[in-house]
């Protein structure tokens, strides 16, 4: 990677190792994490090379690195082509779509905008019910479910209805506890900050060289990803005082500026597409940034 391993290198590369044993990645999922966090600000389009290098560091191989990628590409999430004998990859226009909303959810911050109905529509609502459950909702009989507005990303029909509480927090704080398994979102919150934790020890100090920076990084986002992205974000009024999600983004959005300005020279360095080399900053990043210094 050129620069020297630092002492920081070392703490932080023994720590990420620890993480890696604990959750081990698959190659795909973390290749996503990549284009998230690196590639789609920054146009959306990489060097195959560049993939290889970086899940190199978190110890995914070469082979299963170019398979991962020839299934994204089978799956509609990437479409590639080549440059003389480099194959570059960018993202499909409905992957990018995806990526935005997940992007927002990431960096936005709280997306409490209230409750909502959904009413399973036409022959096959248990269908509809399940795709309900997956997206946080929870059952309230065979065709009727409740949960937090937000957009349903559902080929099923549905009627939708716009609710509004009018009772006190604790009786809300008791409906939700009822009908969500909240303590499993709080054991996913309390084993993420459980793990990166300690990494504020060492990314704050500085001496962290680039490519650390941006390993640590990707990996920070490629696990409280998972985690946000499963928990059901209910509204803030109906949590309980002490949900650990609230410290959890604090922690995030600490480390995630903390160690940015080395990984993103690391991109810059190093990161290129068709066009040239990648940035080391756009509007794109600038505004992430800018949303998580509101929530640290």
């Amino acid at each position: 990677m050129g620069a020297a391993v630092t002492d920081a290198d070392r703490r932080i590369g023994d720590l990420i190792q620890k993480i890696t044993l604990e959750t081990p990645l698959r190659a795909a999922g973390f290749i996503v994490t990549i284009y998230g966090d690196v590639v789609e600000p920054r146009g959306g389009v990489a060097w195959v090379g560049n993939l290889i290098e970086t899940c190199a560091i978190v110890g995914i191989s070469e082979t299963l690195v170019r398979t991962a990628v020839s299934r994204l590409v089978a799956a509609g999430q990437l479409v590639g082509e080549r440059e003389g004998r480099r194959s570059y990859y960018g993202l499909s226009q409905a992957a990018r779509t995806e990526f935005a909303v997940a992007a927002t959810t990431l960096f936005g911050g709280t997306d409490d905008h209230g409750w909502q109905f959904a009413h399973a529509l036409g022959d096959a609502p248990e269908e509809a019910m399940a795709a309900l459950e997956r997206m946080g909702y929870s059952r309230v009989n065979a065709r009727l479910a409740v949960g937090p507005i937000r957009h349903l990303d559902s080929s099923h029909p549905l009627l939708l209805f716009k609710v509004g509480t009018i009772s006190s927090e604790p009786g809300l704080r008791a409906f939700v506890a009822e009908n969500w398994d909240l303590e499993r979102y709080k054991a996913a919150y309390r084993a993420f900050m459980e793990q990166f934790s300690p990494l504020a020890d060492g990314a704050v100090e500085g001496d962290l060289t680039p490519a650390m920076a941006l390993t640590a990084r990707l990996l920070l986002i490629h696990r409280f990803r998972s985690v946000l992205l499963h928990d059901p974000r209910l509204p803030d009024d109906a949590l309980p005082t002490d949900w650990p999600g609230r410290e959890a983004r604090v922690l995030f959005a600490r480390l995630y500026m903390a160690l940015s300005s080395a990984a993103d020279r690391y991109i810059a360095e190093n990161f290129v597409s068709p066009a040239g080399g990648l940035a080391a900053r756009s509007s794109a990043t600038d505004q992430r940034l800018a949303s998580l210094k509101r929530s640290a």
